[in-house]
Formats: C-alpha cells, structure tokens, sequence
C-alpha cells in the first residue's frame, strides 16, 4: 500500500476516534463543584482540556490503525469472509 493512502487511512482513523476519545473523562461543573452559569447547558463540561483530547485520539487512532495494517498485511478478516449474501447459498 502506497504511504499516502496509508496517511489517508490513518486521518479517518483519527478522525473516527475523536468521537470515540470526546465523552470519557468529561465532568460537569455540577460534579466539579462549581457554580453553575445562566445560560449554559447543565451537561456542558467544566474545563476542557484540548492537549488530552488530542493524546488519547492519538493512541486510540494509532492502536486500531496498527490492527487494520496488520490485517491487511497477514488478511486475518477479508472481505470473502463477510460475505454473509451468498446468493449461491440463496433460497427461492
């Protein structure tokens, strides 16, 4: 596989887990302690670190990067095997 679609491949993986890394480790200020501001959602969080968000999607992206590249190396899961439609196996 050429390194540019592995570069492609690896920013939808860490785009995938943004969404994945965003709702752990989130506290309200409610659970902080804090005072709550008009206006604001209750379940918006108290502080927001972006340098932790980044770090743990860095390592979630890089993790099920390296088990897709292996898999596509060594083809532990191939599309053959997914095949659950087999119209050969059909009933009519």
């Amino acid at each position: 596989m050429r390194w540019t679609s592995l570069l492609a491949i690896y920013i939808l993986f860490w785009a995938f887990s943004v969404f994945l890394v965003l709702p752990f480790g989130v506290r309200t200020t409610a659970e902080a302690g804090g005072e709550h501001v008009p206006g604001t959602a209750e379940s918006a969080p108290h502080e927001f670190s972006l340098k932790k968000v980044v770090v743990r999607t860095t390592i979630v992206a890089t993790l099920l990067f390296a088990l897709f590249v292996a898999n596509y190396e060594f083809g532990w899961v191939t599309a053959g095997m997914l095949d659950f439609a087999d119209p050969a196996n059909a009933v009519e």
